[in-house]
């Protein structure tokens, strides 16, 4: 482990004590802020039980609890951070909000980081008054399993923040990958989410069923994704054999510009997925649960395989 800094984390969600156990466990002193008090005060309760999935023995997870602080104002989480990551929802002005308190309290030299699925970085960072210390840090769900972070570069953003943040990231054993450019989706979700649409329309179409969708991808090509992308992929097979391939199935995907009237309908009708039951397909309490610990334990098994 390289020298332990001082970690800000705006957020203790889903994302903020996954982000939180990372720096934790490799060594860092983590200050974690939120709103709510009830999210602090099952910080620990929730960081340990991640740890737990992890393998984590007692002596590690004591000793990641120990660098873990719950902190109730901004202020205080953020006034000697070298590093500040926010975890907020999903709400430009919120993430704004909160940079915004930050920079008046945090060191002149702490860097800036947003975790946020498709927001481009720039409509946070825009307002602060010192953006060449601001970029983006894209983290996976669950954050503390998934070895990707992407990191964002904005059109102020300096190489010296850049440089830090993957050097810090790398350290802590993630996989940071530059965004060069700040675009909606950044790399992952623009990948992901043309997937989905194509998943979807094929429901909407009565060509298969949801559950198909899903036998399809995690009999086939999902099998390999782990180490064999789609460009690698074109380039096993021959660009030749790609450039056929697309001439006869482009032109019949999905390419509407707005999100599908049958995903809208779902919506409407309440079907929001696990949480109401019902989505593109029927959940049991029980069927979720299993389905949560088959993707955690998958990723513990992928990860000592891999290495």
């Amino acid at each position: 482990m390289g020298e332990s800094r001082n970690i800000a984390v705006l957020g203790a969600g889903l994302m903020g004590h996954g982000i939180a156990l990372t720096f934790a466990r490799a060594g860092h002193e983590v200050r974690v802020y939120d709103a709510f008090p009830a999210s602090l005060d099952t910080l620990h309760e929730r960081v340990r039980a991640s740890l737990a999935a992890l393998g984590a023995d007692d002596g590690e997870t004591a000793a990641s609890l120990a660098r873990i602080a719950p902190v109730p104002d901004l202020a205080g989480s953020v006034v000697d951070a070298d590093f500040v990551f926010e975890a907020a929802p999903e709400k430009p002005e919120l993430k704004r909000a909160l940079f915004a308190d930050a920079e008046r309290h945090a060191p002149a030299g702490c860097i800036f980081a947003s975790n946020t699925s498709v927001i481009p970085i720039t409509t946070i960072m825009s307002d602060l008054g010192e953006r060449s210390r601001a970029l983006g840090t894209h983290w996976w769900n669950p954050p503390h399993m998934i070895p990707l972070v992407e990191v964002i570069r904005t059109e102020w953003t300096s190489d010296e923040a850049l440089t830090s943040t993957m050097d810090l990231l790398a350290s802590v054993g993630k996989t940071p990958v530059r965004v060069e450019k700040d675009v909606a989706g950044f790399i992952g979700n623009r990948l992901q989410h043309a997937m989905w649409r194509e998943a979807i329309n094929l429901v909407e179409k009565g060509v298969c069923t949801a559950a198909d969708v899903d036998t399809v991808v995690n009999t086939s090509f999902g099998r390999r994704l782990s180490v064999l992308g789609p460009l690698a992929n074109a380039d096993l097979v021959g660009t030749d054999l790609t450039l056929d391939i697309h001439e006869n199935v482009l032109a019949d995907l999905d390419n509407r510009p707005a999100p599908s009237p049958y995903l809208r309908d779902l919506v409407e009708a309440g079907k929001l997925g696990m949480k109401s039951g019902e989505g593109f397909r029927s959940w049991t309490p029980e069927e979720a649960d299993q389905l949560r610990q088959r993707v955690s334990t998958h990723l513990r098994k992928l990860d000592a395989i891999l290495g």
